[in-house]
């Protein structure tokens, strides 16, 4: 993907569990906004999120659902951007043969990997993997839900300073 290019693709495909959205979320939405005319945003649903044994509790897909809306409608985009559940970790990019491209995250780029492999093994087009790099805060450390679950860090990567 060229630098500051605008909607490369007709249809892109970015996923997660958007639980607590923070910065590092919110990049990686913006990103596939930037590289897609239409996004598909897969929300990991109550019955995946329990299977993936996340290190923390998760709001239900319903409130995650509306706070993915509201940040849609905030940067102008929910037109343009359809939530949809996934209940495995694949979800349409390995069936939808009219998506083009994939964000994913640092460390969520070996499943971009094998979605190209189960689209090739379909007969589908492969993906345009874009990799969007962690997004890191004050301390240097990558912003994940678990960090900010257990207070070290804010959603904006601020680090937390316990109080005595």
């Amino acid at each position: 993907m060229s630098c500051g290019s605008l909607e490369e693709f007709k249809l892109v495909a970015v996923g997660g569990t958007f639980d607590l959205l923070h910065k590092g979320h919110r990049e990686l939405i913006l990103t596939a906004l930037k590289a897609g005319e239409k996004v598909l945003i897969g929300l990991t649903t109550d019955t995946l999120v329990h299977k993936l044994h996340k290190p923390h509790r998760v709001k239900g897909f319903d409130e995650r659902r509306k706070d993915l809306f509201k940040f849609l409608e905030d940067v102008n985009a929910s037109l343009r951007a359809e939530i949809i559940p996934l209940n495995d970790p694949y979800g349409p990019t390995v069936t939808n043969g009219n998506i083009e491209a994939l964000v994913v995250s640092s460390e969520t780029v070996g499943k971009a990997s094998k979605i190209n492999a189960l689209r090739r093994e379909r007969g589908y087009k492969l993906l345009k993997v874009i990799v969007v790099p962690w997004v890191t805060a004050e301390d240097g450390k990558p912003i994940s839900t678990t960090r900010i679950r257990i207070g070290r860090i804010d959603g904006e990567g601020r680090v937390i300073t316990p109080s005595c």
